[in-house]
């Protein structure tokens, strides 16, 4: 279920890999993706500066959230 059934036919022995982080082995395409995101963080943060929206200012900071959670997440994948 889930894209995950190639998983279970393997051994046990092996960990779990997401599809993300096999793509983030790819300096190209992790210095992309970390530029892509860091430049939405910061439209997201001028968005609530400015105080355009009040009506969806809670999405913003959840959206804001989200994508410094996967910066962290981006940080873990390269450390390796």
């Amino acid at each position: 279920m889930f894209g995950l059934e190639d998983q279970k036919k393997k051994k046990g022995n092996e960990e779990f890999t997401f599809e993300l982080e096999k793509e983030l082995k790819s300096n190209q395409l992790h210095t992309e993706i970390k530029k892509k995101v860091e430049s939405r963080i910061q439209r997201v943060k001028e968005i609530l500066r400015s105080g355009e929206n009040k009506d969806d200012f809670d999405q913003f900071g959840a959206v804001l959230h989200g994508y410094t959670s996967l910066l962290k997440v981006m940080a873990r994948f390269s450390a390796k």
